[in-house]
């Protein structure tokens, strides 16, 4: 299932993600979906470094995930597209660095084997890789994120919640619960990068899912919400099935399992960073390492739902 000339669609039916281009030139499912893992990490963890903003970050994985559909990992190195997809995603989110800059901080983030796939002329080769990337997305270059998408979810019910509180005289620590689950939907949607989801479905979609399994893992059961039986998200989408949530939720989830399995792919030397959030205060003048984003029970960001 490919795109329209005219109307690129870059949502696919789960049939078509298992015969992928670098399927059919014989990686295996399991190789490509690390290689899919490995990519996006490494786009997390060169634009944490550059100090990008995360729809920038967001935009370059979209675009990795995407340029895979069309072309095998095989002839185009994961790395060299991760770092391309930057590259562009800088200028389109209106966030650009030099492609220098770039290379310096991936031949940091690499070991010697993994930077070899640049080539010896670097930045040629990005500039290279770009012409072929823009080719390969029809230049369709306005993605969209579940991150925007929660946020309004969120402050939306976080209103409703206030409205109970009032009306039943309900304990405020309603509203550190709401808190607390932004914060985890949040991690979950870095997560879900990491995924084939940004191929299976809209962000809408996406921030629906994650908001509901971080709701279920804080042991928040929004039942205050009272919309049709606590199905709160069927106000903001219809028709969307306990059976659709629950398959995005696993998707997500399956991160974790392979992430313990397969540590130590990008150069060891460089402690993981999380990107910015909102709720960040600006520190780029004097960046710190932070802790990991899998740590999902204890997350580190600090993402404010306000009117």
């Amino acid at each position: 299932m490919k795109p329209s000339q005219n109307m690129p669609c870059w949502y696919y039916e789960k049939a078509d993600l298992k015969k992928t281009p670098s399927f059919c030139d014989g990686i295996s499912s399991e190789t490509e979906g690390r290689y899919r893992r490995e990519g996006p990490r490494f786009i997390f963890d060169m634009g944490t470094r550059l100090g990008l903003h995360h729809d920038t970050i967001a935009t370059a994985i979209v675009f990795f995930h995407r340029f895979y559909m069309f072309h095998t990992f095989k002839k185009f190195p994961r790395y060299v597209t991760a770092t391309c997809c930057l590259f562009l995603a800088g200028k389109v989110e209106e966030t650009p660095k030099k492609c220098k800059d770039l290379i310096k901080v991936a031949r940091s983030l690499l070991n010697e084997g993994q930077f070899a796939q640049f080539g010896d002329d670097p930045k040629e080769e990005v500039l290279t890789f770009e012409k072929v990337l823009l080719q390969t997305i029809k230049f369709d270059l306005t993605v969209e994120h579940p991150y925007k998408y929660m946020l309004q979810y969120a402050k939306a019910l976080k209103g409703i919640s206030f409205y109970t509180q009032f009306q039943y005289n309900l304990s405020f620590g309603e509203r550190s619960k709401i808190e607390k689950l932004v914060q985890m939907a949040w991690t979950f949607i870095n997560d879900s990068l990491c995924t084939s989801l940004c191929l299976q479905w809209e962000p809408q979609i996406v921030a629906v899912a994650v908001m509901y399994l971080a709701g279920r893992l804080c042991k928040f059961e929004p039942q205050d919400w009272a919309y049709n039986r606590g199905r709160w998200w069927e106000q903001f989408i219809d028709d969307i099935s306990m059976d659709l949530l629950e398959d995005i939720c696993h998707q997500v989830l399956d991160q974790y399992s392979q992430q313990k399995g397969n540590k130590g792919t990008v150069s060891s030397k460089v402690k993981r960073e999380r990107p910015k959030t909102p709720g960040d205060v600006d520190k780029s003048a004097e960046p710190q390492a932070k802790s990991s984003r899998s740590e999902i029970h204890k997350p580190t960001t600090k993402v404010r739902v306000v009117y």
